[in-house]
Order: C-alpha cells, then sequence, then structure tokens
C-alpha cells in the first residue's frame, strides 16, 4: 500500500479539487475499516476483508450517536454475545456516518458488558467489522449539510443485527484505544486535504490578483491586496510543512506522533479556513457566486463559495478544534500531573507524600532551571541562514512556555483543567511555535532542492506567527474571560434577554 507521505499526497490533490471526494476517500480509507484492520486487525481478519477493499467495497466509521460527541461515555450502542458464542447482536443508532448508506462494510463500536477494575465497573468499548448488508441495519435519515453536498451520510440503525463473533477487531475493551489510534490517520489526512485546498486558493488568488484591474493596476498590486496574497502563500507553504514533517513520522513507525497528528488536525484546519476566507473577500462578489452561476454569464467559474462551504466542516469533524486544545493540554501536563499525582490525591499518606514531595524535589530541580538557562541562545544557528532568528524565537519560547505552564499548575493545581481558555493559549502558542519550526525546516529543504521563495514565504509566515505568539502570551494575564463567563451565565439564567 501507500506511505502516509504518498497517501496524503493524493489526498491534496483530491481536495484541491472536490472536498466531496476527498472526504468520502478519507471516511473509506482514513478511519475505515481497511486502517483499523491494517493497525489491530488479525492476518484472518486481513485475509477475509482486504481483497474486497482492492475489488472497490466501500467502507464506514460508526462511533458518533446522537446523545455522544466528544464523549464517548455516553454510547449506547450494545453488543451482547450470543448463548452459544458463534455472533453478538448489535442494537443501537449511529449519527453522522459518512458513507454509511452506501457502505460494504463498516467499524461499528458498541458496549460489550462491563467489567469490574479494582472494585469498579468499566465500560467496555469494542470495535466490530459489519456487513453494510446485514439484516436489521437501516438507514433512518440521510443528512444535509451546509457543504460537501456530494457526500453520503446519514443516520443508521441496527436492530438485532448479527455480528460474527470473528469480526471483533483486537478484543473486548480495546475500541475506543482503536478508534484513538486510527484517528490520527485520519487527523493527518484532513491536514493534507486542507493543503490541497489552500493551494487551490493560491492558485485563484494569483489569477484574479493579476487580472483584475482597479484604479489602473492589478488588485494584487494594491497593499490591500498584497497584503492577503502574501498571507494566502506563506500559510499555504506552513500547511504543507506541517502535513509533511508529520506524516513522514508516521513513516517511520517509531515514534508516537499523536501530539503532532493532533496539533496538524488543529493547526490546518484553522489555517485552512482562514485562507478560504481570505480568498473569498479578495475575489469580492465572484467569490460569493456560485460556480455555475459565473459560468452562465461568461466568466471564469473559480468554485469559491462551495469550497468554503465544504472547508468549514474540518474545524468540526476527527474532534473539534475545542477538544483538539484540550486533548493537547492534557498532553503537555500529563507529564507533571503523574509526578503530582501522590500529593494531589487525598487518600495518599503522609509517607507517601513525603516520598513523592522528595521526588519531585529531584526532578525539577534539574528540568526548571533548563528552561531559563537556553543553550540554544549561545548557538549561531548558521545552517539555518535568514531564518535563523525564527529558529531562535522558536527555541527561546518553547522554554518560556514550560515554565509558564509549570507555573500555571502550581497555582490553579486540579482546576487548571477547567481554565478552558487558559488551556487554550497554551495550546495556540505551542502549535504556532510547532509550525513555525517545521516550516523552517521545511522551506530550507525546498532551497536546498532548487525550489526557490520558500525561505522568504517562511519568513513571512514567522514574522506573523511570532506577533500571534506574543499576543496569546500577553492574553495569558490580561484578557476578559471573566468578564465572558458572567455574561454567559447571565445569559443561561434568563437575565439577559
Amino acid at each position: 500500500g501507500l506511505s502516509q507521505v504518498n497517501y496524503n499526497r493524493v489526498m491534496s490533490a483530491i481536495a484541491s479539487y472536490c472536498g466531496s471526494t476527498a472526504v468520502l476517500v478519507s471516511a473509506h480509507q482514513s478511519i475505515g475499516v481497511p486502517q483499523p484492520l491494517k493497525m489491530y486487525g488479525t492476518e484472518a481478519q486481513k485475509n477475509k476483508f482486504m481483497p474486497r477493499f482492492a475489488q472497490g467495497a466501500i467502507s464506514a466509521f460508526a462511533l458518533t450517536e446522537p446523545e455522544v460527541g466528544s464523549d464517548p461515555a455516553n454510547l449506547s450502542t450494545t453488543a451482547v454475545l450470543s448463548e452459544d458464542g458463534s455472533h453478538y447482536i448489535l442494537n443501537g443508532t449511529k449519527l453522522w456516518c459518512t458513507n454509511g448508506p452506501i457502505a460494504d462494510l463498516l467499524v461499528v463500536m458498541a458496549l460489550t458488558p462491563a467489567k469490574i477494575v479494582n472494585g469498579r465497573e468499566r465500560k467496555q468499548i469494542t470495535a466490530f467489522v459489519v456487513e453494510g448488508n446485514s439484516p436489521g441495519i437501516e438507514v433512518l435519515h440521510r443528512c444535509d449539510f451546509m457543504g460537501l453536498r456530494g457526500i453520503h451520510n446519514g443516520l443508521l440503525k441496527f436492530t438485532n443485527v448479527k455480528v460474527p463473533a470473528e469480526n471483533l477487531i483486537w478484543g473486548e475493551g480495546r475500541g475506543l484505544a482503536l478508534a484513538l489510534g486510527t484517528l490520527n490517520a485520519g487527523r493527518l489526512t484532513l491536514p493534507a486535504a486542507c493543503g490541497g485546498l489552500a493551494k487551490a486558493c493560491l492558485h485563484i488568488a494569483r489569477r484574479w490578483g493579476n487580472e483584475r484591474v482597479q484604479w489602473g493596476s492589478p488588485i494584487g498590486r494594491h497593499e490591500e491586496g498584497s497584503q492577503k496574497l502574501a498571507f494566502i502563500a506563506s500559510s499555504t507553504l506552513a500547511i504543507e510543512a506541517v502535513t509533511w514533517i508529520s506524516s513522514i513520522w508516521v513513516d517511520r513507525a517509531d515514534v508516537d506522533i499523536r501530539i503532532e497528528a493532533a496539533m496538524a488536525k488543529y493547526f490546518c484546519t484553522e489555517l485552512a479556513w482562514d485562507i478560504i476566507d481570505t480568498t473569498l473577500q479578495f475575489r469580492g462578489g465572484r467569490g460569493y457566486e456560485r460556480a455555475a452561476s459565473l459560468k452562465a454569464r461568461g466568466e471564469e467559474p473559480f468554485p469559491v463559495e462551495r469550497m468554503m462551504r465544504d472547508c468549514r466542516i474540518n474545524k468540526i469533524i476527527e474532534g473539534t478544534s475545542e477538544i483538539m486544545r484540550l486533548f493537547l493540554a492534557r498532553e503537555a501536563m500529563d507529564p507533571h500531573l503523574k509526578r503530582l499525582g501522590v500529593l494531589l490525591k487525598k487518600s495518599s499518606s503522609t509517607g507517601d507524600k513525603l516520598q513523592g514531595a522528595l521526588g519531585l524535589v529531584g526532578f525539577y530541580a534539574t528540568w526548571l532551571p533548563k528552561q531559563f538557562i537556553n543553550g540554544s541562545l549561545f548557538a549561531g544557528h548558521s545552517d539555518t541562514g535568514t531564518l535563523a532568528p525564527h529558529v531562535k524565537f522558536v527555541d527561546r519560547y518553547a522554554h518560556k512556555l514550560a515554565r509558564v505552564l509549570f507555573l500555571k499548575m502550581g497555582r490553579y493545581q486540579q482546576a487548571l483543567e477547567q481554565k478552558q481558555m487558559l488551556l487554550a493559549r497554551v495550546v495556540d502558542i505551542g502549535t504556532e511555535l510547532f509550525a513555525m519550526a517545521a516550516t523552517c525546516s521545511y522551506a530550507i529543504h525546498l532551497e536546498k532542492t532548487g525550489q526557490k521563495g520558500a525561505i522568504s514565504l517562511a519568513n513571512h509566515f514567522c514574522t506573523l506567527a511570532t506577533r500571534r505568539v506574543k499576543a496569546s502570551f500577553k492574553a495569558l494575564s490580561d484578557n476578559d474571560d471573566g468578564l465572558g463567563n458572567r455574561v454567559a451565565a447571565d445569559i443561561l439564567d434568563g437575565k439577559l434577554r
């Protein structure tokens, strides 16, 4: 099969032409049956199902339910093993299942009987391969969306669906881990699709910037137009950089890329939305007009409005931007929380807390000074050429971010998880720094291979990103979060209408 890099090249090309086709392929290949089977399936399962995909079978991924969005704890679909152990009986409803209405095979997440772990009941979310034509599967509704009008997405009901026991993937209770592992591939497919969209926007904007003349010169030469073009071009390079570097790490297969995959998904989908919004504004009324209407009156039918409608979902699927920020914040805090765990537990004995405190002193005695004494400040970064100041900025502010997160954890302790806006800014800073480092590295590589102009674009992106990072740091202490919380509470309480 294709490597992650080459698969993403294909997805980028598809997305540059049609968002609906890209989503169909992604739902089938990135999170549908092939990926979890490749990662977690038995040889028997692979031999049974994989040849069917080579022959054109379509797959889907069914996790979301009417009452289950980002929190799988509310999962209600059940799978009960038959008395003879030959099959499971599946019952439940799945919502927003892309490819579901036309799928030959589906990965379905369901609850198998709970287990008692350390005296407590623990839900068991389990993954199954389900035949799309199984008796008892019904398409209750075909969903219709703002964009992606070409996809097949629906509300599916499973009523006493028989699933062979050998179709269980990886073991009971491992469905959530399987879903999260599979989503890493899906989260890297979205950045690739965003890159294709961004390139299409750049093509449209370049053409329009040269051809549209106002007040005696092309609008791309006017300062407003120039800034938009520069933003689109440099942001496109950044999306490419983050996508390809993350994809290369996946292909190495020896790197845990959960954080990078989530960052790539978050960064690229947010930036792609800004790119398409800027492109539509640059095109003016022609950006808002449908391609068919433009063609009917003899103009170039650039489908910018369709691209915008199709792009909007990217900030929602595979984990909303808000969920990505919380996930990334948790991952960033996790090493510290593990060390603080003994101290934070009310049930810990005094002796355990004392031993834990001594361990913390030993760890932070070396960790914390490193965040203040940054060796890179004394390095010349000669190998990074004119981008050296940006590389030094990334190093310096990465240490600053580590210090800030440490201090905030000390101040808020367990309550920090409820400070979502603070965590969002921390994640935004970390994501921007990651993107800056990736963009500099990618630009240097492109220049070495003879692709001129990449350094200039990287410099522009990093200059803008530097301003955003500094603004986010300032907002950690100077913000209006409290005011917004109070106003929202008054709205919910009916005091403001």
